[in-house]
């Protein structure tokens, strides 16, 4: 079916930002659910097109990443994120595998070594098992903000909604074949990460480049592109990157979170240039939000870091929705997040649907893997 193709919205085109998403994708075994080690020759047969223009190799042997050209409307987006996965999905076929949108390795990864590149050997000598847990994939959304003392502040001010976000991912419950408990296994596993988590707050663009070279000298990252905070100004673009996400199982779930990370990102560079504090809030507390979030998903309660105390899951969504709604109309998505917001209401996240399958076939981990390749596809 072709894509609805959101009309321009009457606004000069300077206020509409920009974006990209980066999708990573698990390789598995059609009969196991096992991770296949053969990214290489995906990664092969996409060489002469405009997909391996697009794609990546990631950190293990099992993932691939694709990588949207910048847009500037989500009908664009997401013909992009169609073209992507459909010609990932080929190429994975053809190596013997199956492309999978999946946070956390579902059943197991016997082959956990690094690919052959001088970086990824670095991080592997550096960080030892850690490096070498099984993959896990992410969302990563990219929006243009090319002044970086605005990306810093811009970033303070995400600080409470992120876990907001993260919940509306969720879609890693299974680990080892098993329900882990959590929704989304992924943010569980990469915790054992030291440069990964929640955003700091940083007084400037020279706290946030200070900070990060005092981490350097400390061991913690080899670089500044080990910045694996859940937002932060991009090390390879001008932009704003939210990294909390799991890898959504449709690309509509895809375009959903980018319209509303854009729509976030716009609306606190509003609030920062209005002269607007972010709201004030212990590490600690955000760190829990966060772990709530990855727990619960949207199934349950999530903690409101602007007013505190516990609150269910589907409020803050709603006090997201009315914060952002603004931003939305500006950018032409308001329609189209309320449609795919009710659709999510409805359906549930992606960790939902893998739970309500495995009630369903009595834990049948095969029946869940099918219905995430078909998903992954979809359109």
């Amino acid at each position: 079916m072709k894509p609805h193709r959101v009309a321009a919205p009457a606004v000069p085109a300077a206020t509409i930002l920009t974006l990209g998403v980066e999708e990573e994708f698990l390789l598995l075994d059609p009969a196991t659910g096992e991770s296949l080690p053969v990214a290489d020759r995906v990664l092969h047969t996409l060489s002469g097109t405009t997909a391996r223009e697009q794609s990546r190799q990631e950190f293990r042997h099992s993932m691939v990443e694709m990588v949207t050209p910048v847009c500037t409307d989500l009908a664009e987006l997401r013909e992009h994120l169609v073209a992507l996965r459909g010609a990932a999905a080929q190429a994975a076929e053809a190596a013997g595998a199956r492309l999978v949108a999946v946070g956390a390795t579902p059943v197991c990864e016997a082959h956990r070594t690094v690919p052959d590149e001088q970086r990824y050997h670095a991080m592997s000598r550096r960080f030892g098992p850690v490096a070498h847990d099984p993959a896990v994939c992410g969302c990563h959304v990219h929006v243009g903000v090319p002044d970086r003392e605005l990306a810093v502040q811009v970033c303070n001010h995400l600080r409470p909604w992120l876990p907001v976000v993260q919940a509306l991912t969720a879609n890693s419950p299974l680990h080892d074949g098993r329900d882990t408990g959590h929704a989304s296994w992924r943010s569980m596993q990469l915790e054992r990460w030291p440069s990964i988590g929640p955003t700091p707050h940083f007084e400037s663009v020279a706290d946030y480049d200070a900070t990060v070279q005092e981490l350097i000298a400390a061991g913690i990252m080899l670089d500044a592109a080990m910045v694996y905070w859940y937002a932060r100004p991009s090390a390879a673009y001008p932009t704003v990157e939210v990294r909390v996400g799991d890898v959504c199982p449709t690309v509509d779930d895809t375009v959903l979170v980018a319209a509303l990370v854009r729509a976030l990102v716009a609306t606190m560079a509003d609030d920062v240039r209005a002269g607007v504090r972010a709201t004030p809030v212990r590490d600690c507390l955000v760190a829990a939000a966060h772990w709530r979030a990855a727990h619960n998903g949207v199934d349950g309660d999530l903690i409101d870091l602007r007013g505190g105390g516990a609150r269910p899951a589907w409020d803050l969504i709603d006090d997201l929705l009315v914060t952002v709604a603004s931003a939305l109309t500006r950018h032409g998505d308001l329609d189209l997040v309320r449609r795919q917001l009710d659709r999510i209401r409805r359906d549930g996240t992606g960790a939902t649907r893998q739970r309500r399958i495995m009630a369903r076939t009595d834990g049948d981990v095969q029946a869940v893997l099918d219905h995430l390749t078909a998903q992954t596809t979809a359109h």
